[in-house]
């Protein structure tokens, strides 16, 4: 399935592919702050359709996820980092998407304080 999602303000819009039942919640210090729900697919699944220059991104703790959000409106639609294999992946904040019903989804919590 196709899906597009972009910031608050709509200067940066993306699109992926992929197919997903659940999404994590994670309760470290920065996920939880912001109020993720994220799916993840690999890298070559996930287009940046517009707003490469209003991005902006904050690295924290191991660093091996570049978290993107708008320099404009604050928002945090994806991330781009490795998976442990060391293959490229994008993480999906789904409260991004559009037309998504967020409560169709189930919630897994992730003990990312532990991490």
């Amino acid at each position: 399935m196709k899906y597009s999602g972009s910031c608050h303000c709509g200067d940066v819009a993306f699109e992926f592919e992929g197919a997903f039942e659940e999404v994590i919640e994670c309760n470290c210090s920065h996920c939880s702050r912001k109020g993720y729900l994220l799916t993840f697919v690999p890298h070559e699944q996930f287009r940046l359709k517009s707003g490469e220059a209003s991005l902006s991104k904050y690295t924290f703790n191991k660093h091996v996820i570049d978290h993107h959000f708008c320099k404009r409106c604050g928002c945090a639609p994806f991330g781009v980092g490795a998976k442990p294999d060391g293959g490229k992946m994008a993480a999906i904040n789904v409260r991004c998407l559009d037309n998504f019903d967020l409560a169709s989804v189930k919630r897994t919590p992730v003990d990312g304080k532990s991490f």
